[in-house]
C-alpha cells in the first residue's frame, strides 16, 4: 500500500487523462472491424450500453477502495489500542472532526470486540473512507473475499493477462509482416484483404502467415526475456506512449474523414446485424477495461469530491471517440481488417506521390509496434508475479527453490501467449474471447462482489451510520442483480456464437475432405 503525499498527487482532470489514455488502447484497433459487423445503428447502442455499464462497475470498485481504506484503518486504530499507544499520536486516523471523535470514543467503549460497529447511528462522515492509500485490486480481494475468493481473482486475472500478452503479440507481428510483405496479387484490388496464404515476398517461398510467425518468434525472443527481471514505466515512456497515441487516433480519424469526403464513402454497412452482436460484446468489455488498475490512477487525486461526475464525463467522451473511430471507418473502407491500423498500409495502388502521406500511412501501420512493445515486458512481469501469487505462498516466497521463482514462473508467463498468438491470426476472436471470459469476470463481477461483501463488511465493523462518501450511485441491490445476470448474459452469448461457428466450419471441412476423397476415388 502507499500513502501519497502532497508532492506526489496531481488534479482530478490529470488523472481523468491516465484513465482515458489506459481505456483507449489496443480494444480500440479491434473496434471497427467488429463495429461494421454488427452494423452501424446496432453498434452504436452496444458501444454506450457497455460504456454506461462499465462505468457503474467503476464506481464499484472506487467504493470497494474507501472500504478498504476504512477497514485498514479501523484495524489500526485497534491495534494502536491494544498496544497502548494514545488515539491523537499517528495523524493517520487522528480527530480531525467531531465526526472523527465520536468514531473514536465509540471505537473506545468496546476495543476487546473488533466486531462491535463504531457508530450506529446517525449520519457521520469521517476520514475512515478517504481513499488515501493506494489498495490494488488484489489487496482488497484479500480483504473482502474468503481464500477460495481471492484464488477465483487471481486465476481470472492471470487469464487475462494471458489474452492481454497473445493480443499484444499478434497486433504486433502482424503489423510487422503486413508492413513488410511486399508481394500483391495480380487479381488484388485497393482497399481489401490480403489472404493470409498468399507469398510474402516475389523470389521466397513464404506466405504471409510463415511471416507473422517469423516475426512473433523474435518479437518473442526480444522482449521475452525481460520477464525474467524487473522493469519499471517511467514517467518519460508513459508521455511518448501517450503522444503517440494521441498523434495515431487523431490522424486515423481525419485520414477517414477526408477519405469520405474527398472519394465517397466505400462502405457500405447494414444498420444491424445480430450475428455481429457477440464479437462486438467482446471487443467492447476488452475496449472499456481500466478496472484493474483504477487504484494506482485515483488514489492519487488531490481533490476527489466530484469524482463520480469527472469519471462520467471521461466515459462520454470515451464513448463519443470509439463512435467516431468506428463510424469514420466503416464508412470510409469497402473491408476493414481485424485490425484497424493495417488499412492505412500503402497496398501500390494509389496513384497519389505524395511522400508525406505515405509515410503518414507507414506510421499508422507501425503504430501498434511503437507503443505496445513498450507495454509487452510490464505485462509479462505483472502476469509472473500474479502467477506466483496464485501458486506460492506469499509468507514463505523465498523458502522456494530459486529455479522456480527466477525461471518456471517467467517462462510460464511468455511461452503459452506465444504458443496461442502462433495458432491464430485472427484478433477479433482473441479479444472477443479474452473480453467475454476474463475482461467479464475482471470488469463486470469481481467488482460487483467486492462491493456487495464490502458494503456488509464495513456495516458490521464501522456501522450503518457513518456514511461513505464514495458510495457508489449504484446502491441499490438490483443494480448487483443485474451485473450477475448481464455477466451471464454476456458469456453465454459469445459462447453460443463461438460453438455454433466451430461447428459450422468443423462441418464444412468435413464435407469438404468427404468430397476430395471421393473424387480421389
Amino acid at each position: 500500500m502507499t500513502v501519497y503525499t502532497s508532492g506526489e498527487q496531481y488534479s482530478v482532470w490529470v488523472g481523468l487523462i491516465y484513465v482515458f489514455n489506459l481505456i483507449v488502447g489496443t480494444g480500440a484497433l479491434a473496434l471497427p472491424a467488429v463495429f461494421s459487423r454488427a452494423g452501424w445503428l446496432l453498434g452504436s447502442g452496444v458501444v454506450l450500453i457497455l460504456a454506461f455499464i462499465s462505468f457503474m462497475t467503476v464506481t464499484f470498485v472506487v467504493e470497494t477502495m474507501a472500504s478498504a481504506n476504512a477497514i485498514l484503518t479501523w484495524r489500526k486504530s485497534q491495534q494502536r489500542k491494544r498496544v497502548g499507544v494514545p488515539q491523537d499520536s499517528d495523524s493517520a486516523i487522528g480527530p480531525e472532526s467531531e465526526a472523527m471523535q465520536a468514531l473514536g470514543d465509540a471505537g473506545q467503549s468496546n476495543s476487546d470486540s473488533e466486531d462491535t460497529p463504531l457508530v450506529d447511528r446517525g449520519s457521520l462522515t469521517s476520514r475512515y473512507y478517504a481513499i488515501d492509500e493506494r489498495i490494488e485490486l488484489g489487496e482488497m480481494a484479500s480483504i473482502f473475499f474468503n481464500k477460495f475468493g481471492v484464488t477465483l481473482f487471481y486465476v481470472c486475472l492471470a487469464v487475462y493477462l494471458y489474452g492481454d500478452l497473445s493480443i499484444y503479440g499478434t497486433v504486433i507481428a502482424k503489423s510487422v509482416a503486413d508492413v513488410s510483405c511486399t508481394y500483391v496479387p495480380e487479381n488484388f484490388t485497393c482497399n481489401t484483404t490480403i489472404p493470409d496464404t498468399e507469398l510474402c515476398w516475389p523470389n521466397y517461398n513464404i506466405n504471409r502467415l510463415d511471416a507473422y510467425r517469423i516475426f512473433l518468434t523474435g518479437f518473442i525472443l526480444m522482449l521475452g526475456p525481460f520477464a525474467f527481471f524487473n522493469v519499471q514505466k517511467t514517467k518519460y515512456l508513459q508521455m511518448f506512449t501517450s503522444l503517440m497515441r494521441w498523434m495515431s487516433f487523431s490522424i486515423m480519424i481525419i485520414y477517414a474523414i477526408r477519405k469520405i469526403v474527398v472519394d465517397g464513402p466505400e462502405g457500405t454497412p447494414k444498420e444491424s446485424n445480430l450475428k455481429g452482436l457477440p464479437g462486438l460484446f467482446g471487443v467492447c468489455v476488452y475496449s472499456f477495461m481500466c478496472h484493474h488498475s483504477l487504484p494506482a490512477l485515483i488514489a492519487p487525486i488531490s481533490n476527489k469530491s466530484k469524482l463520480y461526475k469527472s469519471l462520467s464525463l471521461d466515459f462520454i467522451l470515451i464513448s463519443c471517440f470509439y463512435l467516431l473511430l468506428a463510424i469514420t471507418g466503416v464508412f470510409a473502407f469497402r473491408e476493414l481488417d481485424d485490425l484497424y491500423t493495417l488499412d492505412f498500409v500503402p497496398r501500390n495502388c494509389s496513384t497519389s506521390q505524395n511522400i508525406l502521406l505515405t509515410l503518414m500511412e507507414y506510421f499508422l501501420a507501425l503504430f501498434p509496434v511503437f507503443t505496445l512493445s513498450t507495454s509487452f515486458p510490464v505485462i509479462a512481469i505483472t502476469l509472473r508475479n500474479n502467477l506466483q501469487s496464485l501458486f506460492l505462498r506469499e509468507d514463505q516466497t523465498q523458502e522456494y527453490c530459486l529455479c522456480l521463482r527466477k525461471l518456471v514462473f517467467p517462462v510460464l508467463a511468455v511461452i503459452p501467449p506465444y504458443l496461442i498468438a502462433m495458432s491464430t491470426t485472427n484478433l477479433s476472436v482473441l479479444v472477443s474471447i479474452t473480453g467475454s471470459y476474463a475482461g467479464a469476470g475482471i470488469q463486470y463481477l469481481i467488482p460487483t462482489f467486492l462491493v456487495l461483501n464490502a458494503r456488509r463488511q464495513t456495516s458490521q465493523i464501522i456501522g450503518q451510520g457513518v456514511m461513505n462518501e464514495y458510495s457508489s450511485p449504484f446502491a441499490n441491490i438490483a443494480w448487483i442483480i443485474f451485473m450477475v445476470i448481464w455477466s451471464v448474459f454476456c458469456m453465454l452469448l459469445v459462447s453460443i456464437n463461438f460453438i455454433e461457428t466451430h461447428m459450422s466450419s468443423g462441418i464444412s471441412d468435413i464435407r469438404s475432405w468427404v468430397s476430395d476423397t471421393q473424387i480421389t476415388t
